[in-house]
């Protein structure tokens, strides 16, 4: 009986302390979807933190150090189809997505490995770090949004929008 008692005790703590952790939260969950022509699809799962006021790129978020690209746990990127992003060959998988903002040029990094906190990064685990393109928003950006913006064909550029930048690649189904 005193077991019964522990267990169903440890449960509804747990359940608890899960209740609050996400209360916690400040940054709320988000997702990116494209479907290309035959029906196979990219989808990419983040967290999107606000600027409240903070500077954010050379700030908040550091110059010439990698970024988890959004808050709490890693971003995600899941496809059903191999990728060509920017000219780099992304195999059918799962995969987290790092970027290494700069003044210059930003590097988007795709990392093999998944399922961990946003904030650990292992650099041998990458598959690839690829080119991004920069450019003004024509307003600013209050909270952080990942999107994919349809091209033709079976090309879409994905979009990376906060304070007053966008960062794109363009995602192409490969063949």
């Amino acid at each position: 009986m005193k077991r019964k008692i522990a267990l169903a005790s440890f449960v509804v703590l747990a359940c608890m302390f899960a209740v609050a952790q996400q209360k916690q939260r400040q940054s709320p969950p988000g997702t990116a979807e494209f479907t290309f022509q035959d029906g196979k699809k990219v989808q990419i799962t983040y967290h999107r933190p606000s600027m409240r006021g903070r500077k954010i790129y050379g700030g908040l978020v550091p110059f010439n150090q990698v970024w988890r690209t959004g808050a709490n746990e890693a971003t995600t990127l899941k496809t059903d189809v191999a990728l060509d992003i920017n000219g780099t060959q992304v195999p059918a998988g799962a995969y987290t997505l790092f970027t290494l903002p700069s003044e210059g040029t930003w590097k988007l990094i795709v990392n093999k490995q998944t399922g961990q906190w946003g904030t650990d990064y292992k650099q041998d685990q990458d598959l690839a770090r690829i080119d991004m393109q920069k450019e003004a928003l024509p307003e600013p950006a209050e909270q952080f949004t990942i999107s994919f913006e349809p091209e033709k064909g079976s090309t879409t550029q994905l979009n990376l929008d906060w304070e007053d930048t966008r960062q794109s690649v363009t995602v192409t189904a490969a063949k």
